[in-house]
């Protein structure tokens, strides 16, 4: 058995990477735990500096991790060069605020001194995603690191080059051998790392069945656990939205990545009074979309990352076509080779039909038309899912209390679409996950938050 990267654009095998011999994983996991034990008691602005140095490394290897991205899942090059710029980011951003975070916090009592100390767990595993193969271990990863954890990845299956990549950054940065460490393993495998007394916490990007099974393991130990799960996004328009600025965020929000993104805007709920504009606007702007090779310097969107998730893709579509839905552009799998997907747009999306009930991974946008606000929010929220959410409206205030109290997501944006942002906390609720990457709260994930009191 072995990882494999296999070229979207066409299905060829290109390489396969053996699974670590138990002999060497028990070896690389000593090491790591030799690694981390030094590791922490590195100051904190030492290990930031390291981190602020991968920053300079990434950005000296955009073109190649570009190129990485593109040959493996799919990406376009303008994409995965934004993709390795938002990682350099978000290194400087914790570079430059990973040890104010982690510093002590005062608390007066009647004690000569008490405190709230932030301190390192162990090992963290990572069992990462293929989407965005290079910002997901940054995010994860960075924050851990500074402050004073170990990290084991496991990646995804098809993106083997990029987790190489990714430990060759971390050793070029100065990184300490075994701090930061890529395992090639299977499931079963990462099962069996959960229940090693040797590692201390769990981080997944994955989907919500995944999720299940890892936080039934780690729970099983008592290990800490963060889980971004799916999603499906809801971006409510409202009668008053302004139509132009709206359908471009919605659309963008749509086919960042092809589609893949769990933030992505996946179901589009219209207020009746514009849906019509709305939904004309939208297949005027998806049918502009240019599918094709990712390495070419035009392309928006590329193949899908593998051929199963083209198939579900498709199945998905045909079965809400099936049960009602109307499908207003693309909907068919193209005749040529690799596991391309045309942008697709689907109205009449109703209650049982997948469009509504799970999450689409890929090209496909879904339009609802509800009667009143109150119609919307209720489709917005009836759903499994609480990763990201959206609403559009020239009233800010109006926009402002429906994302802050109303809308049942981790992340809501007024206005604009759906992102990750270093300086602020990201997760979700419901089936999305629990617990939170970015910002400080991402930071103090996967620490002891230790009260010291000191008498006299």
């Amino acid at each position: 058995m072995a990882f494999k990267t296999i070229n979207p654009t066409d299905g060829t095998l290109l390489r396969r990477y053996p699974f670590i011999s138990p002999t060497a994983l028990d070896d690389a996991l000593a090491t790591a735990r030799e690694a981390q034990i030094a590791w922490r008691r590195v100051p904190a602005g030492e290990r930031a500096a390291r981190v602020t140095a991968l920053a300079e490394r990434l950005r000296g290897r955009i073109r190649r991790l570009a190129e990485v991205m593109a040959i493996e899942m799919g990406k376009p090059l303008g994409e995965a060069a934004a993709e390795i710029e938002k990682c350099a980011t978000g290194c400087e951003f914790y570079g430059e605020h990973g040890p104010g975070f982690l510093a002590d916090q005062v608390v007066e009592t009647e004690s000569h001194r008490s405190y709230v100390t932030f301190q390192p767990l162990g090992l963290v595993l990572a069992i990462m995603p293929w989407n965005f193969p290079f910002w997901q271990v940054m995010r994860a990863s960075v924050p851990a690191l500074i402050a004073g954890n170990g990290v084991l990845l496991k990646h995804a299956p098809n993106v083997p080059m990029c987790a190489l990549e990714l430990a060759a950054l971390f050793r070029d940065a100065g990184f300490p051998d075994g701090i930061f460490t890529n395992l090639f393993i299977d499931v079963e495998t990462t099962g069996a790392l959960i229940r090693d007394a040797r590692v201390q916490a769990v981080t997944l990007t994955g989907s919500t069945r995944a999720g299940r099974q890892v936080a039934a393991l780690a729970g099983a130990q008592i290990k800490s656990c963060v889980l971004e799960l799916g999603g499906s996004d809801p971006y409510v328009v409202l009668e008053d939205a302004d139509l132009p600025r709206t359908v471009e965020a919605c659309v963008t929000g749509r086919m960042i990545n092809g589609g893949q993104s769990c933030i992505a805007a996946k179901r589009m709920i219209v207020h009746e009074a514009v849906a019509d504009g709305f939904t004309e606007a939208v297949v005027e702007r998806m049918a502009a979309v240019r599918v094709g090779d990712p390495m070419a310097e035009m392309t928006d969107v590329g193949p899908l990352a593998r051929e199963d998730l083209r198939d579900n893709l498709a199945a998905q579509v045909t079965r809400s076509i099936e049960a009602g839905a109307k499908c207003l552009l693309g909907g068919k799998v193209p005749d040529v080779p690799g596991w391309y997907y045309p942008a697709t747009v689907l109205t009449e999306v109703g209650p049982g039909m997948p469009a509504w009930d799970e999450e689409m991974f890929g090209p496909v946008a879904c339009v609802i038309r509800a009667g009143s606000e109150e119609e919307a929010l209720r489709i917005a929220n009836d759903t499994a899912y609480g990763l990201g959410a959206a609403v559009f409206t020239r009233d800010l205030e109006r926009g402002e209390r429906i994302a802050r109290t109303e809308l049942e997501a981790g992340s809501c944006f007024v206005n604009d679409f759906v992102k990750s942002d270093p300086r602020l906390p990201f997760g979700g609720v419901k089936s999305s996950g629990f617990g939170r990457e970015l910002s400080e709260f991402g930071m103090r994930e996967f620490v002891n938050v230790k009260t010291v009191r000191v008498e006299r």
